[in-house]
């Protein structure tokens, strides 16, 4: 049996933060950051919710309805670069939530490409230790936590959000067939949080200098997310035997609208057939594809035996493609 995406859950907070929004913040024109980014508006979280709090709810969704899922989970992982805190993880703080002890729980960090990372290692696990058996994983992040309100490069872009994928045995022919994943460490400086680890404690000294806040090298991430977008696709449908024609949907990352956009037209991708949530949700992170995935399958559903291909860049850098045969 191979092992493909049996379920999808999402959460959403409520509050919508628009472009008006972002001007008031930030001093930059309404029309500017919607015609730079394509991002027309984002949403937010409550002050004081943990990125455990929505992962839950979009777990809870994901195994809404289906108890044999639930029981038969062998693994649970979570995606998320805004964890509730350095340690322990948010998965064990949801493997609690979920009222699932002894399942094993654990958190990965790829940033935006981290829900590519954790499916893969899922699918892993599944294939060679848990044939047969379930697993979770969740995309989630809060960044709203950690925006500097006065950047308009950087706030422009972010939301908040979780996504929920439940992955199980499906028959021979459908699931994932090939996930390739990459990363290059010498441009971590591209995208980060330089202060709460052991390089740069987060003092009143860190706070000052807003150390504490995300920062991100806009023109090199594109850079970087331009000329390796199309290699790990390249490498992902390889793996899978496949052709670029041969893929019904494309669901990428959604850093931003126009550089999705951009991707797509350097690629001779109909962009018909790639979904776009970036213009109401913004860059959600680790979410972004579960969050899309699940947008698009209730707007027009996959079809079992669809060719679904995932794909991200995150900081790190990181990359990643997924090829998932619809079941």
């Amino acid at each position: 049996m191979n092992t493909g995406l049996l379920s999808l859950g999402t959460y959403l907070p409520e509050t919508v933060i628009d472009n008006d929004r972002i001007a008031q913040w930030t001093g930059a024109d309404a029309a500017w950051v919607t015609e730079r980014t394509g991002v027309l508006e984002r949403r937010y979280c409550a002050p004081g919710t943990t990125t455990s709090e929505i992962a839950h709810r979009a777990a809870a969704r994901a195994l809404d309805g289906l108890p044999q899922l639930a029981q038969q989970l062998q693994h649970i992982v979570v995606a998320t670069s805004t964890p509730d805190q350095p340690q322990p993880s948010t998965a064990a703080v949801l493997q609690d939530r979920l009222g699932l002890p002894g399942v094993p729980a654990f958190d990965v960090n790829a940033v935006c490409s981290g829900f590519l990372y954790g499916l893969s290692i899922a699918d892993s696990l599944l294939t060679t230790r848990s044939p047969g058996r379930t697993a979770l994983v969740v995309g989630a992040d809060i960044y709203s936590t950690m925006m500097d309100r006065t950047d308009r490069r950087t706030v422009s872009l972010f939301g908040d959000g979780a996504g929920a994928v439940v992955l199980g045995p499906v028959p021979e022919g459908y699931g994932i067939r090939h996930v390739h994943l990459t990363a290059d460490g010498a441009h971590r400086e591209y995208v980060e949080v330089v202060a709460g680890g052991t390089r740069q404690p987060l003092d009143a000294g860190a706070r000052e200098r807003g150390e504490h806040l995300f920062r991100m090298r806009g023109r090199e991430v594109r850079d970087y997310a331009m000329r390796t977008f199309p290699k790990v696709i390249s490498e992902a449908l390889a793996g899978s035997g496949l052709r670029l024609e041969d893929i019904g949907r494309f669901v990428f990352h959604q850093a931003n609208t126009r550089l999705i956009e951009a991707c797509v037209r350097e690629m001779g991708i109909d962009p018909a057939r790639v979904p776009l949530t970036a213009p109401f949700l913004g860059n959600t992170a680790a979410a972004s594809i579960p969050l899309t995935l699940h947008h698009e399958h209730g707007r027009r559903p996959f079809e079992r035996g669809e060719h679904v291909l995932l794909a991200a860049v995150g900081g790190g850098m990181t990359a990643g493609a997924a090829v998932v045969t619809w079941y």
